[in-house]
């Protein structure tokens, strides 16, 4: 096979927020009515000149083109494939239409949302039927093509390949959604054809899903769609991009198919090895993601370029790109002056990791003399880090050390439900929320304030004492029966710990996208991790001095803290778990001791980092329950310990869920009808349980009869006494008018159905 055309320096995705969160702005904005369809566009068509441009200058060779979106590359797939629910066609303006299959409207249900593989994005899901009828509507995607191509930039368009979309779908009315498979295909030959008039000489077809366990029928399906993809005459030539792991059986199917390159993610375990087992891959162009797209520390060129020599013998053509697309790491290490010069020199941001992209191609291409200094300075930043003290703290270790077996024990459930019934004296049926509750302007004004020094941090402390009062008023009128202080002094659920906890670095502008307009500042988790003081018992103890009413403290649990955090990469992930989880147990012990009577330890990202291979979740599934159980087992039986856990597909570690051992635990349950329960109770599920019975990401405000028949559903799978009753998540991100119109349905309903 000839190679027309190889590139050798690329990234497989970019961004799409804007460096200063300027699509989130102006979404939102559209939303409110503030700014028309027309300035919306102009904001995405802007943030993808900038940044088009600046890859092309920054010397990559090929640009990927099509990543940006709106809200989600999954609901853009669906959208350009005509495969939008039903619900939704009635909605004339296409732009709206598109968001309420996101968000949901007052009448209209949204998509359910579930993390995108491993990762911290949530991604909407498709519904695939039987009556779901495919049309290609290609509009979005060749308008950014031809807009790259009148800035001069060598673009690559990615859409993301027939196996995942249908693969990650969700099928309704009785359809398996990969059965589809056959009416799906004609729609991306067409769209083949149609970059190719385009102009595109390549374009990139992501294809994750490859990297999970694939059934031989799925295999099947693999080789016979690039068989017939590549068999499209007058095409661009196709890059398959896989990531996140190994491709494992699908690299050699895939590499015998027509296809002419592969994008394989050598920072998730594809080995060289892989590549030489594939005789048909010195054939092909290889891309290898040698730079971490999903991390933030600094590349050891060295080993890249090891990695990359090897590679030069076993493919036809060699180009250099990230593991992944750059979605999931912030735009640029600019903004952060506040890391000390150590730091900071560990690091690479996402304009860091195109410049050592384009170095290493340069090495492979020119030789290391080429790039000699930037050499020298890269191996002096990892000494520096495999040197600093801050890396370990030995008192901490010493602790984990003498730890026993009854540090994760607690009493049977049994026992401490009697105790915990006697001291709560609940009703049936309780009511309580998640924790957040909204984060008003007034909020995020006090906040800047603070931070710029416009007000002193009494005057901080008694605004957000205001601000919690309310929050007990407001719950306390609408009859809720376990209270929270509702987190007005918390930026983030991760961040905020993570700037009380030595070893963390807290960024001043590393924004990433979690889904849609919600946008996190994972923190920097370079060292060992250790508590030096309390860090949220003064608020909590406050809030319940204000209510006789239980007020829950609230926490976030060892491994969604490492999972929303960019985690050190010296030590395995289980260590740095267990020093987490050490400090979460000191602070549940320290509110115990101020008179909290529920605690509640979340863990919404405990099925996100479940390995994508089913040989290796057992072993994280262990160490994941073993911190939970570490940083809540140090409270009295009579302490009732709540848990939370959102938007991910919780059936395939149900068993798990319940040996976390929480004695209530709150799950997402509305997007998805209840089915969750349906797998709690085939795993002998016998603790309390929340099911979400309303959507906290749509601004519908539910109705009365909504919430009810939500909970008569509950009931039918958790016997009443078992049954707590609150929303799917944190209300963080909702308006204080909906919040409390939702709760206070939320309450009636469940007055009724007690």
């Amino acid at each position: 096979m000839t190679l027309h055309n190889p590139f050798t320096a690329t990234v497989l995705g970019i961004p799409r927020i804007g460096p200063r969160r300027e699509l989130k702005r102006a979404t939102e904005n559209y939303w409110a009515g503030r700014i028309d369809a027309g300035a919306l566009r102009a904001v995405g068509r802007d943030l993808r000149t900038r940044q088009l441009t600046a890859l092309a200058a920054a010397g990559l060779d090929s640009v990927p083109v099509g990543t940006f979106s709106f809200y989600d590359q999954m609901l853009d797939t669906a959208a350009m494939f005509g495969a939008l629910p039903p619900r939704v066609a009635d909605i004339a303006d296409p732009l709206d239409r598109y968001f309420a299959a996101a968000r949901g409207t007052e009448t209209v249900e949204p998509l359910e949302m579930t993390k995108w593989f491993d990762t911290n994005y949530h991604y909407l899901v498709p519904e695939i039927g039987p009556a779901t009828t495919f049309a290609l509507q290609p509009d979005k995607l060749l308008e950014e093509l031809r807009e790259a191509r009148e800035l001069g930039v060598p673009a690559r368009p990615v859409v993301i390949g027939p196996l995942t979309f249908l693969k990650l779908a969700k099928g309704i009315d009785g359809a398996a959604p990969l059965d589809r498979l056959n009416d799906l295909l004609p729609h991306y030959r067409e769209l083949l054809r149609l970059l190719a008039a385009e102009g595109a000489q390549w374009v990139q077809i992501d294809e994750p899903v490859l990297v999970t366990d694939l059934t031989a029928p799925e295999l099947a399906l693999l080789r016979r769609t690039y068989a017939e993809l590549a068999g499209v005459p007058q095409r661009p030539s196709i890059l398959v991009a896989t990531y996140f792991g190994r491709p494992g059986a699908a690299l050699p199917a895939l590499a015998d198919m027509g296809v002419e390159g592969i994008a394989l993610d050598f920072v998730a375990g594809t080995t060289v090895n892989d590549v030489a087992a594939v005789p048909a891959l010195a054939g092909k162009l290889v891309v290898a993601g040698v730079v971490d797209g999903r991390n933030v520390w600094r590349t050891d060129l060295d080993r890249a370029l090891a990695t990359l020599g090897t590679l030069l013998g076993s493919s036809g053509a060699l180009a250099v790109s990230t593991s992944s697309s750059l979605l999931h790491v912030p735009y640029s290490l600019d903004d952060e002056s506040g890391a000390d010069a150590a730091l900071r020199s560990w690091l690479a941001f996402g304009a860091e990791k195109v410049a050592e992209v384009r170095l290493l191609a340069t090495a492979v291409h020119r030789g290391t003399d080429a790039i000699a200094d930037e050499l020298s300075t890269a191996r002096a930043a990892l000494a520096s880090r495999a040197t600093d003290p801050r890396l370990r703290n030995d008192a901490v270790r010493a602790r984990l050390a003498a730890l026993g077996p009854d540090a994760t024990r607690r009493a049977p459930a049994a026992e401490r439900s009697a105790l915990q019934r006697e001291r709560l004296r609940l009703p049936s049926l309780p009511t309580t929320t998640i924790g957040s509750y909204p984060q008003t302007s007034a909020i995020r004004q006090a906040r800047a304030a603070l931070r710029s020094g416009e007000i002193t941090a009494a005057q901080y402390d008694e605004r957000m004492r205001a601000e919690i009062a309310d929050v007990i008023t407001l719950q306390e009128k609408l009859g809720l029966d376990v209270l929270v202080h509702g987190e007005p002094e918390r930026n983030d659920m991760v961040q905020y710990f993570a700037e009380q906890l030595d070893g963390f670095f807290a960024t001043a502008n590393g924004w990433v996208q979690s889904y849609g307009t919600r946008c996190v500042r994972p923190p920097i988790l370079f060292g060992d991790v250790a508590r030096p003081a309390p860090m949220t018992v003064r608020w909590i103890e406050y809030a319940q001095s204000l209510t006789d009413k239980p007020v829950k403290g609230m926490l976030t649990g060892p491994v969604t803290i490492l999972a929303w955090s960019f985690v050190r990469d010296d030590q395995p992930l289980a260590d740095t778990a267990r020093q987490v989880a050490l400090a979460i147990r000191d602070e549940t012990v320290d509110l115990q001791s101020a008179g909290i009577r529920i605690v509640q330890v979340d863990e919404p990202a405990l099925r996100e980092l479940l390995p994508l291979r089913a040989d290796a979740e057992q072993q994280y599934l262990d160490w994941a329950v073993a911190a939970f159980r570490l940083a809540t087992s140090g409270v009295s039986d009579a302490t009732q310990i709540h848990t939370h856990l959102c938007y991910s597909e919780f059936g395939e570690i149900i068993e798990a869920i319940a040996d976390l051992d929480a004695d209530v635990t709150s799950i997402e349950a509305a997007r998805s009808r209840m089915e969750v329960l349906d797998d709690l109770n085939a795993a002998g599920f016998h603790l309390g349980v929340g099911p979400g019975v309303y959507d906290i990401h749509s601004p519908r405000v539910p109705s009365v009869e909504e919430i009810t028949s939500s909970l008569r559903a509950a009931l039918k799978a958790v016997p009443a006494e078992r049954l707590w009753v609150n929303p799917d998540c944190g209300l963080k991100t909702r308006g204080p008018a909906e919040v409390e119109a939702s709760l206070r349905n939320m309450v009636t309903a469940a007055q009724s159905v007690r």
